[in-house]
């Protein structure tokens, strides 16, 4: 179970990167109509896919980057709805990853946290060169405290390491740091490993209450923002 939101004991807020930071579904989805009739269910499934194989290969101990996991997956859902695309064609859809666009309260929102004294990081499964390519295009470099990548201990959210791993490069106790994160799975992660546990709903969808609730759930940055009085 989640600790009662408490900003007051918050002094590192760590933020996810894709589908929180960067928008993930719809070009993802644009890219596969680019080659197949009907790219809905095979976005979702490519999707899902890549979180399950991350989650896998960390209870497996058998690492591989997230570039890696997101190609096999998507090779995986085109072979499932019965497609046969050229490797240039799944290198230019997976290639969407690079250049994803950056949800457009990003950066006036880690500036009000920062201004208000907190340190923002970014905590993610993303490898470093996709991370340092959001942050640029973000334009948010000189407002991190830290990027703080999954491939630094080779293990993927939800994993506990992840989080005690973020906690320790941004030097705060667990207890007094908060992690954002749009993603179900990220959300739990943080709650389990001692964390205030903030779902950023960008969707408009139902939580997955299977084991409890966030401390927090906002529907957007700035929504983040202005709980923290930012």
């Amino acid at each position: 179970m989640a600790s009662e939101f408490d900003p007051d004991a918050v002094e590192t807020i760590t933020l996810d990167s894709f589908t929180t930071l960067v928008d993930v579904h719809g070009p993802t989805r644009e890219a596969l109509a680019e080659h197949v009739e009907d790219p809905d269910p095979v976005a979702t499934l490519w999707r899902s896919r890549a979180v399950d194989y991350r989650m896998v290969a960390t209870f497996l101990d058998r690492y591989e980057p997230y570039r890696q996991t997101t190609r096999e997956a998507l090779e995986y859902a085109l072979a499932v709805h019965g497609h046969d695309l050229p490797d240039s064609a799944v290198d230019e859809v997976v290639s969407t990853f690079d250049e994803l666009p950056v949800f457009d309260d990003v950066h006036e929102s880690i500036a009000r946290l920062v201004d208000a004294g907190y340190d923002v990081a970014i905590l993610s499964n993303g490898e470093p060169d996709l991370l340092a390519s959001i942050v640029e295009r973000a334009g948010i470099e000189d407002l991190l405290s830290g990027v703080v990548s999954a491939d630094e201990i080779r293990a993927y959210k939800p994993s506990p390491a992840i989080y005690e791993h973020g906690a320790e490069r941004t030097d705060t106790p667990l207890e007094n740091l908060a992690h954002a994160a749009t993603p179900w799975y990220d959300v739990y992660g943080a709650m389990g490993a001692g964390a205030q546990a903030i779902w950023v709903n960008r969707r408009g969808r139902p939580w997955d209450a299977f084991d409890g609730e966030p401390s927090l759930i906002v529907d957007s940055l700035a929504a983040l923002a202005d709980a923290f009085d930012a």
